[in-house]
């Protein structure tokens, strides 16, 4: 088993290489000038001579981001403009130019070899502090909405499989399938309405997470209560879109366990029918879910941007979203970089969990 974790740890690394260049390049092709946007010479059409920061200032700033240089390390195509400033044709682009360690992805790789993902591009702020000041909140929120999804979803799952066509199965795989169908932006915003002070009733709070009157003075009971009653309805939420899958999974998983020759044999010695489901095809039936686990771990730093949008939440969904939309490339890459190691390590630990529940899944040859 060590052996194996070893290996596959070494794997990370030419597996995080070639998903930095992958998400490099795709946050690079999206359209827009983080300078200009910076500058504001964007939101005037393009006439930087009536801007406030002329052609100099943005080229300053381009410069200070390392945007003034190629993007990797050799140049294919080139950017070069006809008389009425359009890209000239492909073919006419065409070339093979070496720009040598002086470009941006060299740059950006260097500084995380440092753990330094740079300065955002809208304060200027260290981006590992912006974002390790909204993990807490983003974790809080999606490991209440896992742990929920999970004990819901894994005894619904049980109940649908152990009664196959039963009334109260037909009843649960539709109200599941009408759930799983509903998009979270439709369901955030009706709960708001009925629930968050919209048209109806006022129970929970529809933004934030401190109500008007909070004060870090208060007690300590007082301030948690305050917190998880903000967070009611977003977890709400959330909880729902990962509940409706897991149990359809969980019903899948459980009803293929029970049909084995080992679960018949288990009832014709005589064991109770509690005993041959939670002792003997459960453990088996939880394989489909942890590789769900892991799959949802990166979740604890991308966050539900939906979900932390709708309801005002600061949290690491949130903060990906804005940077998107102010092409703030250093959160970008910080997202996607932390988001696949915790993608990685959520399938490492899903492979060594296989192994707790399922006895028979070895990673190493055993001794003779």
């Amino acid at each position: 088993m060590f052996q194996y974790i070893v290996r596959r740890i070494l794997l990370f690394i030419p597996t995080l290489f070639f998903i930095t260049v992958i998400s490099f390049g795709i946050s690079r092709l999206a359209p827009g000038d983080p300078a200009e946007l910076k500058s504001g010479a964007a939101n005037e059409g393009g006439q930087r001579g009536n801007s406030q920061l002329n052609e100099q200032m943005i080229l300053q700033i381009r410069q200070l981001w390392h945007l003034d240089k190629p993007i990797w390390y050799w140049t294919i195509f080139t950017d070069d403009k006809n008389a009425e400033g359009q890209l000239k044709p492909l073919g006419e682009r065409l070339t093979f130019r070496w720009n040598g360690i002086d470009n941006q992805y060299h740059h950006w790789v260097d500084d995380l070899l440092h753990l330094n993902f740079g300065k955002s591009f809208q304060d200027q702020r260290d981006v590992l502090d912006k974002i390790w000041e909204r993990i807490p909140v983003t974790f809080m929120f999606s490991i209440l909405s896992i742990i929920l999804s999970y004990l819901i979803a894994i005894p619904i799952g049980i109940f649908s499989a152990t009664h196959p066509k039963s009334k109260a199965d037909k009843i649960t795989t539709v109200s599941l399938f009408i759930l799983y169908s509903l998009p979270s932006f439709w369901i955030g915003t009706m709960v708001i309405i009925f629930f968050g002070g919209g048209d109806f009733l006022a129970w929970f709070p529809n933004s934030g997470l401190h109500s008007m009157d909070y004060s870090p003075t208060d007690p300590w009971l007082s301030r948690t209560l305050d917190y998880l009653w903000h967070l009611t309805l977003p977890v709400i939420v959330l909880t729902y879109v990962q509940l409706a899958f897991l149990s359809r999974q969980m019903r899948g998983s459980m009803l293929e366990v029970v049909r084995q020759d080992y679960i018949r044999t288990a009832r014709a010695k005589g064991l109770s029918e509690r005993v041959v489901i939670y002792k003997h095809a459960l453990r088996n039936s939880l394989i489909p879910i942890i590789t769900i686990l892991a799959n949802i771990l990166p979740a604890l730093v991308g966050g539900a941007i939906i979900v932390e949008t709708i309801f005002t939440i600061p949290g690491v969904g949130q903060l990906a979203f804005q940077a998107l939309f102010a092409r703030d490339y250093p959160v970008i890459m910080a997202e996607f970089f932390l988001s696949s190691v915790l993608t990685l390590v959520g399938i490492l630990a899903a492979d060594i969990m296989y192994s707790m529940v399922d006895p028979r899944i070895a990673f190493s040859r055993k001794s003779s």
